[in-house]
C-alpha cells in the first residue's frame, strides 16, 4: 500500500494574480470598499475599473492595499503591464 505523508490537499493554495485590473478590483466586496482601502474617490475607482487601468498616482496606495489583503503579484510592473495592455488585459505569458 502507498501511504503519501502529505495529501495534496494539505498544500497551501497559491492565490492567483488577477487578469485584469477589474479582477483585481472584484477582489474587494465593491468598488466603494476598494476606493476606501486606496484612498481615492468612489468615481476615480469607478473609472479604474472601466477603464482597466489604474493611474500611476495611485499605484503606491493599490500595491500597498493588495499586500494588506494577501493578493499576490500586484507590483508596479504589473500595474504598468495593464496600460501597455488593452483594458487592463493579462499580457502575455500571464494567466487569464
Amino acid at each position: 500500500m502507498n501511504e503519501h505523508p502529505a495529501s495534496i490537499s494539505a498544500l497551501p493554495v497559491i492565490p492567483a494574480l488577477p487578469a485584469s485590473v477589474s479582477a483585481l478590483i472584484d477582489r474587494w466586496q465593491s468598488i466603494g470598499a476598494f476606493a476606501a482601502d486606496v484612498g481615492c474617490g468612489y468615481e476615480a475607482a469607478r473609472q479604474m475599473r472601466r477603464r482597466g487601468r489604474i493611474a500611476p498616482q495611485h499605484w503606491p496606495h493599490v500595491v500597498a492595499a493588495s499586500r494588506r489583503r494577501g493578493i499576490a503579484g500586484v507590483s508596479y510592473e504589473w500595474l504598468a503591464g495593464r496600460i501597455a495592455s488593452p483594458r487592463g488585459a493579462a499580457m502575455p505569458g500571464e494567466a487569464a
